[in-house]
């Protein structure tokens, strides 16, 4: 069973902590884990690009001149891709590039990526995380106790409206909360920062 240190506000080591085998301290799957990432790009992607093939631009009904005897090419439509104001060869037309993952891959995705950040020492668990005011500066000074720039922050969602608000304007630092987090977003940020409230959640649901 994994143990890491469990840390306050000030950076200071106060607690150790076991996690559960099962969800930190799986086997890494990276064909999962990129599979979860594509899913989730894809899923970003509008699909509403569109060009105009030969069957869909106005105007070419005649041929521009006849067929033989003039010197030229032969010719059936000035909307031929060739051709100026023509249509598009191979046109892109409104898609979607979304795809489907089943739970239990979705599920060994998020295992694996969390395992990985337990591996690599990336995975900072603190006692709890609470302001008693909105102040950007507060969390600033957190995250340079705990000597980190760029962090995924997990909060279990109880009051930690506070600590949302504060992170949101520092460059590469966003909070979520235990039920909103994804593979993408774990990979993304170095550093993994999680309450203890948080990790027990993310057991109940993944365990």
């Amino acid at each position: 069973m994994a143990n890491v240190s469990v840390y306050n506000m000030e950076g200071s080591e106060v607690d150790k902590i076991d996690l559960n085998d099962k969800v930190f301290a799986v086997e890494v799957n990276e064909h999962l884990i990129h599979m979860a990432v594509t899913l989730q790009l894809a899923n970003k992607r509008q699909g509403t690009q569109k060009a105009k093939t030969r069957s869909e631009v106005s105007g070419g009904g005649k041929k521009p001149w006849r067929q033989k005897g003039t010197g030229h090419a032969r010719q059936g439509s000035i909307r031929a891709p060739q051709w100026k104001g023509g249509g598009i060869v191979f046109a892109p037309s409104p898609r979607s590039y979304s795809f489907k993952m089943n739970k239990k891959e979705k599920a060994g995705a998020m295992k694996s990526a969390l395992t990985s950040r337990v591996n690599e020492d990336k995975f900072l668990v603190m006692d709890s995380l609470k302001f008693d005011e909105i102040k950007t500066k507060k969390m600033v000074n957190v995250l340079d106790a705990l000597k980190v720039k760029k962090a995924l922050v997990i909060l279990d969602g109880e009051d930690n409206a506070n600590v949302a608000l504060s992170t949101r304007n520092i460059k590469n630092v966003k909070a979520v909360t235990a039920n909103a987090i994804n593979v993408y977003d774990i990979l993304k940020y170095e550093t993994v920062i999680i309450t203890k409230n948080a990790v027990s959640k993310i057991e109940e649901v993944y365990a």
